[in-house]
């Protein structure tokens, strides 16, 4: 009887479940049609909308059990995304048959860690055929890419893949691995008897510039140079043969220099003795040593070898000395190669076994991890560390990319290209600098990685169409971004992974135009074309209020440009304040659960402020004094004039854009207007008064541009008390600092030692200006309270104004870009004032310093720009500056909202990319597709006007120390000298001296002559004392005349004298210059005083 009534209870709860699934799957097509139906623009009624709340009861009514919110959640908002994906009741409980999908997804051709669809491949013709790379080596510090062939042919590539030089090696035997010498400045090559040194950057004919060392005791299979700095001209060599034996060889710069010197161009490769080099071994292995690498984080060496006993010998080089016990790894079937993560901590290896194995470097008795899943011998093994990536290589050329720190699988690829003769790949080195997998066979292939080719050739794409709004919400770390198809997309920050979207949130082709977040992040407000509001549940999407568009309005004459959320103090209350296109300014409250109504609009003030009075006071109501509104009512402006506001073309240009300020005791907006002018609200006060007008604003010149004066942005500086003490704290400690700590955390390469030392450069500078002063009770008093706040606009001319609240003008400045007087079209500053952000018209964003500036009295030189770069390719619509992160957030109107490291520039990706964010400071400088321009860092002024500039004079050569010293004739002769051998012959030397500078010149000054032409009358003249008399002014060229007459007379007189023939010499030179009576142009009054006598 049990077991019949364990069935019928059995059945009868399959069947309960079979009907509570059918109700399930009605009311999931309900929701989907009630989603059709808004998309098309069909009304529903409000007490037939099925909202998350009704379904989550609606389901657990259903199925009476307790399900978790966040699984119903994702199911809902799935649902409401797209109505007619297919979906299984399972995932209501959150068991998502999305496993394999995800793993596809995460196997997909975009999000592949290397994109092999890109892979670029350079052939190695050589002049023998059936050539292959048998080693590839990175030289980072040339950026150089070393190739050696088999059969002989080594070569050196640029950045660009591009041969720079290559020799051709005779030799009978073939090449088995190459490397770099870094002092010697060298290539070493190792054949199977011998080892060749090539002087690649040597003079002449450096092709065949090379030296043998031989003979070998046994066949050299590898080759590793041990990088030491300490040793100058002087290299050690790591060898591995097919004895098991590992050697350590010591080459000297003097070992190939005096060779060289002895030669000719004729006879450039020599054969050296391998007796004469020092060089030490010690058998390791009982099979052929395969790999050989020197490790110099751990001043330790490893060898790899066949043999399953002492398959890894990892040791330091004085064990090859000795013959103490060293520390082995025992595997299965031996080692083929291995390699070493060091920000990981271990060895991984690989060999036939298939396996690949992860070694600590201390712990030789078990591996730590293994990695399965190749079907043939592991070849080659090299890591990625910067992104934690091992890359192995297998016979079949196929290749496998791993994470070391999860011990996951990520990507699967096979060079298909070639023949079968063609399958073997011998070499594979990861670049680092370039993000690139090269390998070696037939060929050279290039794999680069997936993010390099996304961030400098994929264009960013975040939304189809261009970005209206961008919004930052602090305490989720979350991006909610809309485009102007209206369409809501939230992103995580960190990653970059979107989290939900909502299309058509306002009802179809119904465009989006603002948006605005709460101060708790809890909800956001959207704004449409329609002016009609909505207010929304930041976590799940959902929509709370909304404010219906009116009856009597116009197709976009409410148009919402501007949405902000007011500070209240109750919690269930609302308050928004909007600015419409047409420049009302408006604020909206929640009337009930449901809805939100407009409870009072600001009056225009602009007729009122036109004639001449700046300041117009404010009639508030008092009907709603019970309600705590943040803003009163302003019912209307007392006018003492009773003639009406006169209507001008001014009073046409309404406000463009607004800020609000609503703290510690401030309760002020600021708006500014298409005609330039600057108006403020005081709702303490109750006036309204006009800050700035420019001059020209009421005028019409059909020749300048209407746009001129208008202000895109305007924004409050204002730093609280609690900023103003942290300021001033932060200043004490980072002078107490930087004196009594310079030592041992200098050299800490954290991040905030990076943030420190780019983020608060400027500020320790700045407070160090402050300390001295500081020291006094007053002034410090005056630094640690909140300062009035200061108004900034940014307009179309290009200008980047502060004004006072008074309306004084404390900066005007035109930010430094490429092009000059580019309209600026957003700001943006952080929480304590620190730094101003500013976007234009061409994708620039500029960072500005105020730190200090908004210290009373407000210097100018304080205000300083410290980096501009191009973000987009156009307009900018909207830049943040996350503090925490320091990253600045760019959405234009290309569709796209990229992401900045703040105080370089440097570029970190877009939201929308496949792969995730990396927000590390070591990333590789990188460039969008649709930038080109590098950042500009602004340097101080003081530091290029101040330095003086110091001539330093090179040494000439002095007749006067040569003629002094014996003559060369003189000396005895000399045997010709050897080579190397250094002359003690420095008479040349010694005949050098600094030059004479005559410090006591002529005293000159430049003038202008129109008479004399524009060449001559710019030359210089120079004073002398003025004659007496003219006579004492010598006519030019007279004496050579005179001289040159004697000198003829002399000739025909037969005369042979010495000073004769002197005379005769100077006076060729003097007949060059002619007879000219220059008194008239120097002394002109003279002149005609002469003349007239």
């Amino acid at each position: 009887m049990d077991v019949k009534e364990d069935k019928r209870s059995l059945s009868f709860q399959i069947y309960s479940f079979r009907v509570a699934l059918n109700k399930f799957e009605n009311l999931v097509e309900q929701i989907a049609a009630q989603k059709r139906d808004e998309r098309a623009g069909l009304l529903i009624r409000k007490e037939d909308v099925i909202d998350y709340d009704k379904f989550y009861a609606s389901v657990q009514e259903l199925f009476d059990i307790e399900m978790k919110s966040q699984d119903v959640k994702c199911f809902y908002r799935k649902l409401c995304k797209n109505p007619d994906a297919p979906i299984d009741w399972c995932e209501i409980f959150g068991y998502f048959s999305a496993e394999a999908d995800s793993l596809a997804y995460q196997m997909d051709k975009e999000n592949l860690v290397f994109l092999v669809s890109k892979k670029q491949r350079i052939a190695t013709s050589g002049s023998r055929k059936r050539d292959v790379i048998k080693c590839i080596v990175k030289i980072p510090q040339l950026d150089l890419l070393i190739t050696a062939s088999q059969k002989g042919l080594i070569r050196v590539h640029n950045s660009q893949m591009k041969v720079q030089i290559s020799t051709d090696v005779t030799d009978t035997s073939w090449i088995t691995g190459c490397d770099y010498l870094s002092q010697l400045k060298r290539i070493v090559a190792t054949t199977e008897r011998t080892i060749i040194v090539w002087d690649y950057k040597s003079q002449g004919s450096s092709q065949e510039n090379y030296f043998v060392i031989k003979p070998m005791d046994h066949c050299l299979l590898c080759v590793c140079v041990v990088p030491l700095p300490d040793q100058l001209c002087r290299e050690d060599i790591l060898l591995g043969d097919d004895g098991g034996f590992v050697s350590r060889f010591t080459v000297n710069s003097d070992d190939f220099g005096l060779k060289q010197a002895k030669i000719k161009r004729k006879l450039q490769n020599q054969v050296l003795d391998s007796k004469n080099f020092k060089s030490v071994k010690r058998k390791l292995h009982n099979d052929w040593v395969m790999k050989v690498r020197y490790i110099p984080s751990l001043n330790c060496f490893g060898s790899c070898s066949l043999d399953s006993v002492h398959s890894l010998v990892f040791e330091s080089l004085k064990r090859l000395e000795d013959n103490l016990p060293v520390r082995e790894f025992a595997m299965p079937k031996g080692a083929n190669t291995f390699c070493y993560c060091v920000k990981a901590n271990v060895i991984v290896t690989g060999g036939e076994d298939k396996v690949l194995r992860l070694w600590h470097p201390y712990i030789s008795t078990k591996p730590v991890g293994k990695l399965v899943g190749h079907m043939f011998s592991i070849t080659e093994i090299v890591t990625n560390e910067k992104d934690q990536h091992v890359i192995s290589l297998s016979s079949a050329k196929v290749f496998r990319v791993w994470d070391i720190q999860t011990l996951s699988l990520l990507q699967v690829f096979h060079d298909t290209q070639g023949g079968p003769g063609d399958m073997q790949i011998y070499s594979m080195v990861y670049d680092t600098k370039h993000g690139m997998l090269i390998t070696g066979s037939i060929f050279i292939d290039m794999y680069p990685l997936t993010r390099m080719i996304q961030d400098t050739k994929q264009v960013p794409h975040t939304h189809e169409q261009e970005i209206n709004v961008m919004l930052y919400n602090k305490y989720f770390h979350q991006v909610l971004t809309i485009c102007s198809e209206s369409i809501i997309k939230v992103w995580e920050l960190e990653t970059g992974v979107q989290i939900y979207q909502i299309i058509d949130p306002h009802g179809f082709n119904v465009e989006l135009t603002s948006a605005a977040i709460d101060e708790n992040g809890v909800l956001f407000a959207t704004g449409a074309c329609t002016g009609t509001v909505k207010i929304w549940d930041f976590s799940s999407g959902q929509e709370m209020k909304v404010l219906l568009e009116g009856k009597d309005w116009k197709e976009e004459e409410h148009w919402l440009k501007h949405l902000i959320f007011l500070h209240t103090q109750d919690k269930h209350q609302y308050f928004i304040l909007a600015l419409e296109y047409n420049g009302t300014i408006k604020m909206i409250q929640t009337e009930d659960d449901s809805f939100l109504v407009v409870i009072w609009e600001l009056p225009d003030a602009m007729p009122y402020l036109q004639d001449e009075n700046h300041i117009v006071q404010l009639k508030t109501s008092t009907k709603d004094g019970n309600m705590a509104i943040p803003f009163p009512d302003v019912k209307s402006i007392i006018h003492r004039n009773s003639s009406q506001p006169t209507n001008n073309v001014a009073t046409t240009l309404g406000v463009n854009c607004i800020d609000l300020l609503q703290i510690e005791g401030y309760n002020l907006i600021a708006a500014g207007t298409l005609s330039g002018m600057i108006i403020l609200w005081n709702f303490v006060a109750s006036t309204v008064k006009e800050v700035y007008r420019p001059e020209d604003c009421s005028t019409v010149n059909l020749d300048l541009d209407p746009k001129r004066f208008r202000i895109n942005d305007i924004l409050f500086l204002f730093r609280t008390s609690k900023c103003a003490r942290r300021s001033s704290q932060e200043s004490i400690c980072s002078s107490s600092h930087c004196e009594s700590s310079k030592g041992p955390q200098s050299s800490k390469g954290s991040k905030q030692s990076i943030h420190d030392s780019e983020v608060k450069g400027e500020r320790t500078d700045i407070m160090g200006e402050q300390q001295a002063p500081s020291k006094k009770g007053p002034v410090l008093a005056s630094l640690t309270e909140a300062q009035p706040p200061i108004l900034v606009t940014a307009h179309e001319d290009g200008h980047l104004r502060l004004w006072t609240l008074e309306g004084r003008l404390l900066k005007d400045m035109l930010p430094f870009t490429k092009h000059s007087a580019i309209s600026l079209t957003a700001l943006y500053t952080d929480s304590c004032s620190r730094v101003l952000l500013a976007g234009n018209v061409e994708g620039h964003v500029i960072l500005c310093s105020i730190s200090s500036f908004l210290d009373p009295p407000h210097e100018e030189k304080k205000f300083k720009q410290v980096l501009s770069w191009r973000a987009h390719s156009s307009e900018i619509v909207q830049v943040i500056y996350v503090e925490d992160k320091q990253v600045v957030l760019t959405a234009s109107v290309d569709g796209s909202v990229r992401l900045w490291h703040a105080f370089n520039g440097h570029y970190c990706g877009y939201f929308g990319q496949q792969r995730v964010f990396d927000l590390s400071q070591t990333r590789d400088f990188i460039l969008p597709c649709d930038v080109t321009e590098l950042p500009v860092e602004i340097k101080e002024e003081s530091k290029f006007t101040e330095k003086k500039q110091k001539y330093e004079y090179p040494l000439i050569f002095d007749q006067q120390k040569w003629g002094k010293m014996s003559s060369a004739t003189l000396l005895p002769k000399r045997a010709p000298p050897k080579a190397f051998e250094v002359q003690q012959d420095f008479k040349f030397f010694k005949s050098l001296s600094s030059p004479k500078v005559h410090r006591n010149s002529l005293e000159g000054f430049m003038t202008e002559n129109r008479d004399a032409g524009i060449v001559f009358g710019s030359l210089p003249i120079y004073r002398v004392p003025n004659p007496t008399t003219l006579r004492f002014l010598p006519l030019i060229g007279v004496e050579a005349q005179r001289e040159s007459l004697e000198s003829a007379l002399a000739k025909k007189k037969g005369s042979h004298v010495q000073h004769e023939k002197m005379s005769r010499r100077k006076s060729l030179k003097r007949n060059l210059v002619p007879q000219i009576n220059l008194t008239s142009s120097f002394f002109p009054a003279l002149s005609n005083q002469r003349g007239s006598q």
